[in-house]
């Protein structure tokens, strides 16, 4: 009797201690994308920190970084939940949450379109902080073995599909003009890529399963623009 009390005990323990669990779960899709941008900087700065530093508050981080207190403490509050009062986060624990948001899957990306802008973004180092490769650009008028001048492939578009196949893309950034867009985006889609990046002014039709994301430069500068008048 005494023992299968014990064992009622643990397993109330257990399902106590697996909700708690669920609840300290971050739901890494629904960090926001301006969040997202300042990950790498508080890696650096939390990596940088000496051995013996095992606690850091948001108030720490922020006056390091010169950003505001409240945004870096909702960033954290969105990746790994709030520090505790007077103490912050683990230092530790904080980096591994940190590592965790950017590495919890590989981006395995390609460009269909190697004209100025698609080739600019194909030697692009900066994507690899956030655990994203660019494996290769595709275009209709891609010369046979042509690189980039950091020498990543530029491959014909009739090598799209295979590609993708053999690399797992998961990935797809448009870098063609608007009326070649939609042809773009249907190929992406086509071989399973679930994430979308254009550079086409014009919007494109996608399945429900895929996201898309637009990138205008154009309107950007205008935006900055009314800004600073």
């Amino acid at each position: 009797m005494y023992r299968n009390k014990v064992i009622k005990l643990s397993e109330t323990n257990f399902r106590q201690f697996k909700e708690k669990e669920q609840t300290n779960l971050i739901d890494k899709r629904t960090v926001a994308r301006s969040t997202l941008s300042r990950v790498p900087m508080y890696i650096s700065l939390i990596a940088g920190l000496p051995p013996n530093k095992e606690n850091i508050s948001a108030t720490q981080i922020a006056k390091s970084l010169n950003l505001g207190d409240v945004l870096v403490r909702k960033d954290l509050a969105q990746i790994c939940g709030k520090g505790k009062p007077k103490v912050g986060y683990v230092t530790k624990e904080l980096l591994e949450s940190l590592h965790s948001l950017l590495e919890c899957k590989s981006g395995n990306a390609v460009i269909i379109g190697a004209g100025k802008i698609g080739k600019a973004l194909l030697d692009y180092n900066g994507f690899e902080e956030f655990n994203i490769s660019i494996l290769a650009a595709f275009d209709i008028n891609a010369k046979t073995d042509e690189k980039s001048s950091t020498g990543k492939p530029i491959y014909n578009l009739d090598y799209l599909d295979k590609f993708c196949t053999e690399n797992g893309v998961n990935i797809g950034i448009i870098a063609v003009p608007s009326a070649a867009a939609q042809n773009a985006c249907d190929s992406l889609c086509k071989n399973n890529v679930k994430g979308i990046l254009s550079f086409a002014t014009t919007r494109l039709e996608v399945p429900d399963d895929v996201t898309i994301e637009y990138e205008n430069i154009a309107t950007s500068l205008a935006h900055l623009k009314m800004k600073s008048i």
